[in-house]
């Protein structure tokens, strides 16, 4: 079987309690149309039709065959992160969802490796429920790009991925709550235009806030769909920084110099801008992701990468499963290991 780890899949629950209390009205709730077709509801408005490859792992499983997947990272869907209440109903959101996914995955014999998300509004019951879910079986965590309007180098987060730090327990930032105009509400412009810019915003976020100049260098911290557009601009953000650096932030070194601190999955579906990535961060920092089940995802899972003849092998092997590995701790094939 192809050693190839996806390190950026979703998951939903075959429904899961009633969170009106924790959420509001808007609570999110699943709308059972049959054995494998679903809506998740955001109160009374459809957010997003899903099948039995979000909660079933039999289902993942043939999918991953067939793609050529031995090990699928599955993280939250953001929607459910509930970022906008009290940390405390968020907490008890967190703790539904993340022993739910405990219960997709199991079956799986570890070949599904969950990923836990936390109340990153209140970090100290964030730090609570992240040592929680990796004492229970998690392997990770995934955050979403920002909190209201704090980005990732507000203290409470810094605090957290300090926390991360220290515990070698690997951070997955996915795109959430993003910008919302009449301008963006064609041709899923939100998608294609603010996803890519709040991942760009939360990795500058890091680099221009000063964030990885004082951060423990252990911490693991991996962006999705590339990146965002980061690779494109580093060098207008390079410019900038030595031509006004009086305004740019407060990073010691010029944006290049932390390209080493971070990783980004390979969700770019175009050779063209894979090789930008590759030639940017470097074959060591990019690890194979699709996005699975969504339909805006890669399939075959790793199709560009494997395809792609600017690589050599062992910059294959790198994308593909090597750099994964290292990523969540996996050596000689064994299981992961929680809470080292």
């Amino acid at each position: 079987m192809d050693r190839t780890i996806d390190i950026h899949t979703h998951y939903v629950p075959y429904g899961w309690p009633d969170l009106t209390a924790e959420a509001g009205p808007e609570a999110p709730w699943l709308r059972i149309e049959s054995e494998s077709d679903a809506m998740i509801m955001m109160g009374s408005k459809e957010f997003r039709r899903i099948q039995a490859d979000a909660w079933d792992a039999g289902t993942r499983l043939r999918d991953m065959d067939a793609d050529g997947v031995h090990r699928q990272v599955v993280s939250p869907t953001p929607a459910f992160f509930t970022y906008g209440r009290d940390g405390a109903q968020a907490a008890k959101v967190a703790r539904i969802f993340n022993d739910l996914a405990l219960e997709i995955t199991a079956p799986a014999d570890g070949r599904l490796i969950p990923f836990c998300q936390v109340p990153l509004q209140d970090p100290d019951a964030a730090c609570r429920e992240l040592e929680r879910s990796i004492a229970n079986g998690h392997r990770g965590v995934e955050i979403g790009n920002h909190v209201g309007d704090q980005d990732l180098d507000s203290e409470g987060v810094v605090t957290f991925l300090q926390h991360c730090a220290s515990l070698d327990v690997p951070v997955f930032v996915h795109p959430w709550d993003m910008a919302s105009s009449p301008r963006l509400d064609r041709w899923m412009a939100q998608w294609l235009t603010a996803m890519p810019a709040e991942t760009h915003l939360s990795i500058l976020a890091l680099i221009l806030g000063g964030v990885f100049d004082r951060i423990d260098e252990r911490l693991k911290i991996c962006f999705a769909h590339g990146g965002g557009s980061f690779a494109f601009w580093l060098g207008r953000m390079e410019n900038a920084w030595h031509g006004r650096n009086d305004v740019i932030g407060t990073s010691a070194f010029p944006p290049s110099h932390y390209l080493g601190r971070f990783y980004v999955d390979s969700v770019v579906f175009d050779d063209r801008a894979l090789r930008l990535l590759v030639d940017t961060v470097g074959a060591d920092r990019v690890m194979v992701g699709s996005d699975y089940p969504y339909p805006l995802g890669e399939r075959p899972v790793g199709e560009v990468v494997r395809r792609s003849a600017f690589l050599d092998e062992d910059s294959r092997r790198l994308i593909t499963y090597r750099n994964a590995e290292r990523f969540l701790g996996l050596t000689d094939g064994a299981a992961p290991a929680a809470g080292r």
